[in-house]
């Protein structure tokens, strides 16, 4: 890292990226992380940490915690060696990090990124990690079912071991021994098995001495009736330790031969790790991805330091490139001069090393090759160098390498001499670096290098706003004001004899008390602008929350009109399915008496009334230009009781009293197929019908005729009968299910099918289907004057 990404402070940056890190690795290559200025590679860096936010932000992040950087041992497996069960170990945790992390990425379906490559190119290996998983329990346990052999080894051992317990059981119990025994227990030394005897009996229990207590008091001896038995078992702990050996070699040789996969796995690992930091950071700031820009465009909007507290910290907006290439910041110390420059400088750099800077939308930064800075105090005892000097050697270095695709930035310009040497000597060294093409952020205290930036095309002045009245910087940034150093506003303020004061103006030469006056008007309607914005905005802001409530509330109407709407279908629905059920009725009348029409006892007239009679109540009951008069005074006669018929007046629709009214005076009510709840003052008892408009009669006439001609044409889709005689069965049952669905829908529960007597298998069909038909609740044969067994009387559910 140069000293001018420390001076921008990018390695403090890097330090918090590091941290957001899960594995080691990942942590030193956060810190090694560094800017690049072609536009192909940080395009690239912005689109992962973009990819990476994305999945972070719909599924989390996957878990990588528990991987081991395991190159080196996979490496020396690959050369031969045998690897510790530790090692082993790592290895299958590692595996299984492997095969989780694909798992986790298959889960996330229907997102292609650009980081996608990272993980079809982590590649997990069950039958090694189920290898090592199911062999090593843990870093010096091998499990028994690793080989046939260790199996039986230590099966063999178990034995020999309980045997030789036994024997040492009936030893330390026996009488004889008691007095000689230190403790009646059995213990082990140098991998045998030994008893505790008192050291002025060691030679009662005859056999080998394997040394003493520390206090001398005790022997351990291993009885001569047992060493054979010990031997037995050192000689197969032996072979079990070779059989170890064997299987770990076994392993090893594995892993040996996946080393270039399970190191290429970690390294994917590992560049996984560092874009969820990317994207767990750009979160923590609120960063933002900017634009790209090829043409030494800069924007900042809202831009806030990274490592300032953010509830703090004062955003800034910035523009360079465009209508100026050069801006020159001036104000008051403290006042934010300094950190306005490093939020630009830090900000590009942490765009080109692929990170989201904090900012708002809108946001462009360039490519730089170099970001060239000289802040701060940089004066070296060592060195002899005085602080002028200092400044003075970087700009010579920086006068060296600045270029067209330079990003200059310099703190305290000219400063630290004679301020006429130093104002001179500033626009010298701007005038050069703008010959150079680059592109600069300059700070300076001298009157000057405002002038200066007036007068030229190209470059802007710039000031970190102060508050006069609160003696305290508001840390703002204001592009195309100059700034004022507020010496003589600040004196007054803080008690200075206004005479004093006064005096001091009138030292000041004529040019620069112009230049003051003129930055002071600016300043005014600067501040007269921003209020009017300030009311501006809030007046948009009411009109939008206005617009809003008025959007609302259309949306409300709108949702309102609707229900009406489908409530009103709804009824209009359930009329036109009563008015199709009696035209059914009616027309069936009309068939049945054209029969009867030349029987000897035929009464036309009384025929003829009967007709008319019906075709009268269908005209009243079904007439949709029948408005009752609503009648404001109306009280009922007597309380509605359950059970009621009662009339509708607003649609005058009759229907039954379900319920009582409630509290708010809401009758319950059952008109035609609809239920509903609507107010007792829209109720009027059947004895109290009230008077209603009518069309006129040759209207009404028209409309009969009209409605007759539609029942007629939809009689045969709306029939409670279905004459199937003479149908094939796989002809009737498509009949019969249509016919039942139409039942359905107008809200007829009860319809007919007729079959015929025949040989019965038509009849048998049928009955079959009803069974198990969904909307056939029952069936039966018909009785007399319905057909009997030629007919089948269905009840829908």
């Amino acid at each position: 890292m140069n000293r001018f990404e420390k001076t921008l402070e990018l390695d403090k940056v890097l330090d918090i990226l590091a941290s957001k890190t899960t594995l080691p690795d990942t942590k030193e290559k956060a810190l090694s992380l560094r800017p690049s200025s072609k536009e192909k590679d940080v395009t690239k860096r912005l689109n992962q940490t973009e990819d990476a936010q994305t999945l972070l932000a719909k599924f989390g992040a996957p878990g990588l915690g528990s991987a081991k950087n395991i190159c080196n041992a996979a490496r020396r497996a690959e050369a031969g060696s045998s690897l510790s069960m530790r090692e082993l170990l790592d290895i299958g945790e590692t595996l299984r990090v492997f095969r989780s992390v694909r798992e986790w990425r298959d889960h996330c379906e229907g997102i292609e990124t650009s980081i996608d490559g990272y993980f079809q190119g982590i590649l997990p290996n069950h039958h090694l990690e189920t290898s090592i998983t199911s062999v090593i329990l843990s870093e010096d346990t091998i499990a028994d079912n690793a080989s046939s052999e260790l199996s039986d080894i230590r099966r063999k051992i178990r034995s020999a071991s309980a045997k030789l317990r036994d024997h040492l059981d009936s030893l330390i119990k026996s009488p004889t021994n008691k007095n000689a025994l230190q403790d009646p227990i059995v213990t082990m030394r140098e991998g045998r098995f030994v008893v505790p005897v008192k050291a002025d009996h060691k030679n009662d229990i005859p056999g080998l001495f394997h040394g003493s207590s520390a206090s001398g008091s005790t022997v351990f001896v291993e009885p001569m009736a047992v060493v054979e038995a010990n031997n037995e078992i050192r000689m197969l702990t032996s072979k079990e330790e070779q059989e170890i050996e064997r299987i770990l070699c076994a392993l090893s040789a594995q892993v040996g031969e996946y080393a270039g996969s399970l190191c290429d796995g970690y390294t994917l690992l590992v560049d996984l790790d560092l874009l969820f930091a990317k994207a767990r950071f750009a979160y923590d700031i609120k960063g933002m991805r900017p634009a790209l820009s090829s043409d030494h465009h800069l924007v900042l909007r809202h831009a806030r330091h990274p490592l300032l507290d953010p509830s703090k910290a004062v955003p800034i907006d910035v523009e360079l490139g465009s209508d100026f290439d050069t801006l020159v910041i001036t104000g008051p110390n403290t006042g934010g001069k300094t950190v306005s420059l490093k939020t630009i400088g830090l900000l590009s750099l942490m765009t080109m090393c692929g990170l989201f800077p904090p900012v708002d939308d809108g946001c462009t930064i360039p490519l730089y090759t170099r970001i060239l800075v000289d802040i701060g105090d940089e004066q070296s005892i060592e060195q002899s160098l005085s602080t002028f000097s200092a400044h003075i050697k970087n700009l010579i270095g920086i006068l060296k390498e600045a270029d067209e695709d330079s990003l200059v930035l310099v703190d305290e310009l000219g400063a630290g001499t004679d301020p006429v040497e130093g104002a001179a000597l500033a626009i010298a060294i701007l005038e050069q670096l703008r010959l150079q093409g680059a592109s600069i952020v300059a700070t300076t205290h001298y009157a000057e290098l405002k002038t200066y930036a007036v007068h030229t095309p190209r470059v802007e002045n710039g000031c970190c706003e102060f508050d006069v009245k609160s003696l305290r910087p508001t840390y703002r940034l204001l592009i195309g004001i100059p700034g004022r150093s507020n010496a003589f506003a600040i004196s007054e303020r803080l008690g200075m004899d206004k005479d004093l004061v006064a005096r001091a103006q009138t030292l000041v030469d004529e040019e620069t008390r112009k230049v003051e006056d003129v930055v002071v008007r600016l300043e005014e309607r600067r501040q007269a602008l921003e209020t009017e914005l300030e009311e501006a905005k809030l007046s948009r802001s009411s009109a939008e929350k206005t617009a809003k409530t008025a959007k609302e509330k259309a949306e409300k109407l709108e949702e309102e009109r609707q229900k009406a709407l489908e409530d009103a279908q709804a009824q209009a629905r359930a009329i036109v399915e009563r008015a199709h059920h009696d035209a059914d009725a009616l027309l069936d009348e009309i068939r049945a008496l054209r029969k009867k029409k030349n029987a000897a006892d035929f009464d036309s007239k009384s025929a003829s009334a009967s007709l008319r009679k019906r075709l009268k109540n269908m005209d009243d009951e079904f007439n949709p230009v029948n408005t009752p008069l609503l009648d404001s005074d109306y009280t009922l006669p007597r309380p509605l009781k359950v059970g009621d018929t009662i009339l509708l007046a607003d649609i005058g629709q009759t229907g039954t009293v379900l319920a009582l009214p409630d509290k708010n005076d809401f009758v319950e009510i059952q008109a035609g197929i609809v239920r509903t709840r609507i107010p007792l003052s829209n109720i009027r008892l059947s004895e109290a019908k009230p008077k209603s408009t009518r069309l006129p009669a040759h209207a009404r006439a028209a409309k009969v005729k009209s409605d007759s001609e539609g029942i007629s044409r939809q009689t045969r889709t709306l029939q409670t009968e279905l004459d199937l005689r003479g149908y094939a069965i796989d002809e009737a049952l498509p009949a019969v299910d249509l016919f039942i669905d139409n039942a359905v829908v107008t809200g007829i529960n009860q319809v007919s099918i007729i079959h015929g007597k025949g040989t019965g298998k038509l009849r048998a069909a049928i009955q079959k289907h009803l069974k198990s038909h969904k909307a056939v609740k029952e069936f039966r044969l018909g009785v007399y004057g319905e057909g009997e067994d030629g007919v089948t009387i269905a009840t829908l559910k």
